[in-house]
């Protein structure tokens, strides 16, 4: 064997040593391009296993979630006759700011099927009109409304 091989198809004048080194160092670095790509892929796997079980669990989440909403609902027993408050929704700006927004009582008049109930005000004359049943509360007859009163902070007659 001569101490010059033919590499790249060409006889080339490199002493043995120098080719092996070379030949070394080539495969050296096809093995780590094969071992990033491997490694690139058993990462794109393991993110894709994530995002599985990522999506499972906000899948269960939101079953639990709901099945505990739906369990502590509760229904709304309204009948024709019932004194119901509505949710006043169309006023935004409130002279008070703590000022509640359900106004009424209202009588119920009718009861669609659609969920529309048709209300009138305490009053007999009064129209009557079609609202949606999730805007309307039962009215508990025995509560009274207290007005507070304004209670200033500073005493007209003390120092400062």
């Amino acid at each position: 064997m001569t101490p010059y091989r033919l590499v790249f198809g060409e006889m080339c004048h490199l002493p043995v040593g120098v080719e092996h080194q070379a030949y070394w160092a080539v495969e050296e670095m096809n093995m780590n391009t094969e071992a990033r790509v491997a490694e690139r892929r058993m990462q794109l796997q393991e993110l894709e296993e994530l995002r599985l079980d990522t999506y499972d669990s906000a899948m269960w989440f939101k079953e639990k979630t709901k099945m505990w909403h739906d369990k502590n609902l509760c229904k709304k027993e309204l009948k024709v006759g019932q004194r119901v408050l509505l949710f006043q929704s169309r006023l935004k700006l409130m002279p008070g700011k703590l000022r509640s927004r359900w106004i009424g009582p209202y009588t119920i008049i009718a009861i669609r099927t659609n969920g529309a109930i048709e209300l009138q005000e305490s009053d007999p004359d009064s129209p009557s009109f079609m609202v949606n049943g999730h805007r309307v509360k039962p009215y508990r007859e025995g509560m009274k409304a207290f007005m507070v009163d304004d209670i200033p902070l500073l005493m007209p007659n003390s120092r400062q």
